[in-house]
């Protein structure tokens, strides 16, 4: 995972990730040659996070984590 402003994000298919919820904290991501990059959706002109996409497939196929419990 790198993070970087590659020229070729700029002309990238960005999506929105299918679990992005309406509270703000939603993720982009797109494919790029060789990579896949994921960037956050409130700061389009920021770095992004490039991954291989071996590694992008196998984190997608992941179950979900369910949230942690936290007593108060």
């Amino acid at each position: 995972m790198t993070p970087t402003t590659s020229p070729a994000l700029t002309t990238a298919h960005w999506r929105k990730s299918s679990h992005s919820g309406d509270e703000g904290a939603c993720v982009e991501m797109a494919d790029i040659p060789g990579a896949v990059a994921v960037r956050d959706s409130k700061d389009p002109n920021g770095p992004a996070l490039l991954f291989a996409p071996a590694a992008w497939t196998t984190f997608a196929a992941a179950p979900p984590v369910p949230p942690a419990h936290t007593d108060r």
